[in-house]
């Protein structure tokens, strides 16, 4: 019997702590003179929801490759449940796969699909026919199964590439890139089906993908990875937030980056202003890169009043005065151009809400004070990385 860690959940309530499930160890894939993974590891608890996410050629879909055996390691381990399944071929692990590009077989009818796997696997008539009824209503399209592929959207026939994944009760579901040949708004609504069918079933689940918006949508952990190796693991808000180096904040949504200097542990000299920013223990006096996103830079006008005394003008600290030279309309919020001597050739990019935007009376060729959120200004070295 697993000896379970007591942990406690928001109430206080005792809960078991996660059990691992897939262990990667010092895992490296090599082709020929390119080393595609060098030295990943990695462990997966039992149910969770794990993203590879990176731009091409990162290594994401070798490392999901190689969990599923399809492209063997060089050198390294991996246990799946407890069982070492570094050298056994892909029949031998137990696991359901969805592609990119659904692969399914066009000269069979959906149920045929989906009952490929239960055929192999030697069941009854009567048990895939139920299986097969159950899945189809699972993944909402109980009137299909007559169907063949080519008679269905894109949409359905990921959903059918799904049920067929999932139609043995694997304990690994991959994924790879399943959404990307979807239109947008399908691809939405698709990414929260499949979130909720996770959940539903429990299965621990491997998705790889270059879609930063999927993956902090769907995603429980984002494994972050660029040029064969893993940049940072955490949940959604951890890797946008409190990103490990300049590459991920770069990658994962819009980021400011400008030249500066560390002026102490926390401040930094932006074009001979010195502001505040989170801890970044950088020395003094250190050429950085200074670094904040578009939505956490905080819109004053031309200052902020006191509440209740009207006749009082505050200025927010890391206050910095700006012209307004462009402004682009995206719906639900407004991308501001914003130009100060502090910054250099740099435009500051910010995003402010159209109730701001009104309220303020913000317009292209103006002037406004903004506050640079010191809780959000970053600071890196000249490497990318915070100093550790």
């Amino acid at each position: 019997m697993q000896t379970m860690t007591a942990l406690q959940d928001a109430e206080g309530e005792a809960v078991p702590s996660p059990k691992l499930y897939l262990s990667i160890k010092n895992l490296w894939k090599a082709f020929g003179t390119f080393l595609a993974l060098k030295d990943i590891s990695l462990d997966i608890n039992e149910g969770e929801f794990v993203c590879f996410l990176g731009p091409s050629g990162c290594g994401k879909t070798t490392l999901l490759r190689a969990i599923a055996g399809l492209d063997l390691q060089t050198q390294g381990s991996m246990t799946q449940n407890g069982l070492d399944v570094s050298n056994l071929p892909p029949s031998e692990r137990d696991f359901g796969i969805v592609f990119q590009s659904y692969a399914l077989f066009p000269n069979l009818t959906i149920k045929k699909n989906i009952a490929f796997g239960l055929e192999n696997m030697g069941r009854s008539k009567d048990e895939i026919s139920g299986r097969v009824n159950e899945l189809l209503e699972l993944v909402g399209l109980p009137d299909q199964g007559d169907k063949y592929p080519a008679q269905l959207s894109g949409g359905q026939q990921q959903r059918i590439a799904l049920a067929r994944a999932i139609a043995t009760n694997p304990g690994l579901l991959l994924l790879d890139e399943p959404l990307s040949a979807l239109d947008a708004k399908v691809r939405v609504h698709l990414r929260h089906e499949i979130k909720e069918l996770q959940r539903k079933l429990g299965v621990t689940t491997v998705m790889v993908t270059h879609d930063q918006e999927e993956a902090l949508a769907m995603a429980d952990r984002i494994v972050v990875m660029n040029h064969g190796v893993i940049e940072q693991v955490g949940s959604p808000t951890q890797v946008y937030r409190h990103p490990a180096s300049l590459f991920v904040a770069d990658f994962i949504g819009e980021m400011n980056q400008f030249p500066a200097r560390s002026a102490g542990d926390n401040l930094i000299d932006i074009g001979g202003t010195i502001v505040k920013g989170e801890h970044h223990g950088l020395p003094k006096g250190d050429a950085i890169l200074a670094a904040i996103r578009p939505e956490d830079i905080i819109p004053h006008g031309m200052g902020a009043r006191s509440p209740g005394a009207d006749d009082i003008i505050i200025t927010p600290e890391n206050a910095v005065t700006v012209d307004v030279t462009e402004m682009e309309f995206l719906g639900s919020f407004w991308r501001c151009r914003l130009r100060n001597e502090m910054f250099g050739d740099n435009d500051l990019i910010a995003d402010f809400s159209i109730n701001a935007v009104r309220r303020l009376g913000l317009k292209e060729g103006g002037h406004m004070t903004i506050e640079l959120d010191q809780d959000r200004l970053m600071g890196f070295n000249q490497e990318g990385r915070h100093n550790d």
